[in-house]
């Protein structure tokens, strides 16, 4: 835990299981640790290596700062990791990530979009699909709508980063095309101070390549009103 005020941090209870890439979001006084990627069961690695066995999990980890203490909650139904998450009237959203594998060049790209809801522990059925499939995406919440920009996506015949960004309304079940971002990215940091949806760094380039092309790139989009 971080204190601002003091400018110091502090070790708390670990979480109970070990895993990168993974999704954290806020719900009243709970922090909720969702997906991931880990090592399969039995491995003696201490870390991932893209050539080497390993998984994306669905595992849900409920963090209790009042007592400093985590339980295990239901599995997301759709493993996965490099994935955008937001809350919306209480209830966690998880958009599209990647299945299979943590590395964009062993994975698969999905769009699926899934709801948690904390005060019932469970997960509804499927809801509609974000219109572009990627990961490494980031997301902010503004309005009652979440909003995800950048992310990359490969196949065998392409290699990208987007520009887009995307607005999804939960109470309509439906997705909205915003204007995109001036510069493409994945791996960037997304934030809503005000009525601006601010998108910062990231990476140009889609990752695996060898070329690194990270930017110190900041726009914000601007909502006509405050909330």
């Amino acid at each position: 835990a971080y204190n601002p005020a003091g400018d110091s941090w502090k070790a708390l209870a670990p979480m109970p299981s070990k895993r990168g890439s993974a999704l954290a979001a806020v719900v009243g006084d709970k922090i909720y640790v969702i997906g991931g990627a880990t090592l399969i069961p039995g491995s003696k690695e201490t870390a991932i290596f893209p050539t080497h066995p390993h998984m994306s999990v669905g595992t849900v980890e409920e963090y209790d700062p009042a007592a400093n203490s985590w339980r295990e909650r239901s599995a997301m139904p759709t493993p996965r990791n490099h994935a955008a998450i937001g809350v919306v009237a209480g209830k966690i959203y998880v958009i599209g990530g990647r299945v299979g594998a943590a590395f964009i060049g062993l994975a698969s790209d999905i769009s699926v979009v899934e709801e948690y809801d904390p005060a019932t522990d469970q997960w509804s059925g499927p809801r509609a699909r974000m219109p572009i499939a990627r990961s490494a995406l980031g997301a902010g919440v503004y309005s009652g709508r979440i909003y995800v920009a950048g992310g990359e996506y490969q196949d065998p015949h392409m290699m990208a980063t987007f520009r887009a960004l995307e607005g999804y309304d939960p109470a309509n079940n439906t997705w909205t095309e915003m204007p995109p971002m001036p510069v493409s990215r994945h791996g960037l940091a997304v934030g809503v101070i005000g009525n601006r949806l601010h998108v910062v760094s990231g990476d140009v380039q889609s990752a695996g390549t060898g070329v690194e092309v990270s930017t110190g790139e900041h726009d914000a989009f601007e909502f006509s009103h405050n909330p």
